[in-house]
């Protein structure tokens, strides 16, 4: 029986899996769960997750709801270099998955890029609005620069000079930037790093989504780093 993934092709940490998925040519049937009519909150699928997010990964029976687990149990079942059996290769990747799924996604991501193109996480007062956008900013470009002076560094990705899911999880994440037309500008590593990965060959067919809403979202003066 086939892995089944209950997945959006735009949303943030779908596309990590759904990379993942394409580089390795697993067989996983994917069922788009359609977010803009809200079908997340349905009884069907909050049956399935009553967290009411995707991604949701289904092998026989065993189910997933969070994309950092999936990527490692899919990394496993098929025995991935991305995520390598030894110790302290692996804790770092762990480590890096965490630090960006944690304080990184949470700033940048919620506070700072979905703040300023979803309603549902925008601020009634406009005042309020605009000091809670440049707070999230510096909190942003403090994390930006662990990312590009201590994460990244001189290394060609995350943790070392070879590709991790830990790249996968963090790609996902970094891409909503380009929603609000971010160019980390004053981060060259990550600039090269991001770079890196949009250039691998199954970027554009899992990622594409991104630059639609990119190009939906033009137009307001959005603050960007």
């Amino acid at each position: 029986m086939a892995m089944k993934l209950y997945t959006h092709p735009v949303s943030t940490m779908c596309r990590p899996v759904m990379m993942f998925i394409a580089d390795h040519n697993l067989s996983v049937d994917q069922q788009v769960v359609d977010l803009f009519t809200g079908e997340q909150y349905g009884p069907a699928f909050t049956a399935i997750n009553p967290n009411n997010f995707v991604p949701v990964l289904e092998d026989d029976g065993f189910r997933l709801t969070e994309a950092s687990a999936i990527l490692k149990y899919l990394a496993d079942k098929v025995n991935s270099p991305t995520y390598p059996k030894d110790l302290r290769e692996r804790a770092r990747i762990n480590e890096a998955m965490d630090w960006f799924n944690t304080g990184f996604y949470r700033t940048f991501g919620y506070g700072f890029c979905y703040a300023q193109v979803l309603d549902p996480y925008k601020l009634a007062d406009a005042t309020g609005q605009q000091q809670a956008i440049e707070l999230n900013k510096k909190a942003a470009e403090r994390f930006l620069k662990i990312l590009n002076d201590h994460i990244i560094g001189s290394h060609r990705f995350l943790c070392g000079d070879k590709l991790t899911i830990a790249d996968y999880l963090a790609s996902g994440i970094l891409s909503l930037g380009d929603v609000i037309g971010c160019r980390f500008a004053g981060y060259p590593n990550v600039q090269r790093w991001y770079q890196t990965m949009r250039s691998l060959p199954n970027w554009q067919a899992t990622n594409a989504a991104i630059d639609g809403w990119a190009a939906m979202a033009r137009g307001p003066a959005y603050v960007t780093v």
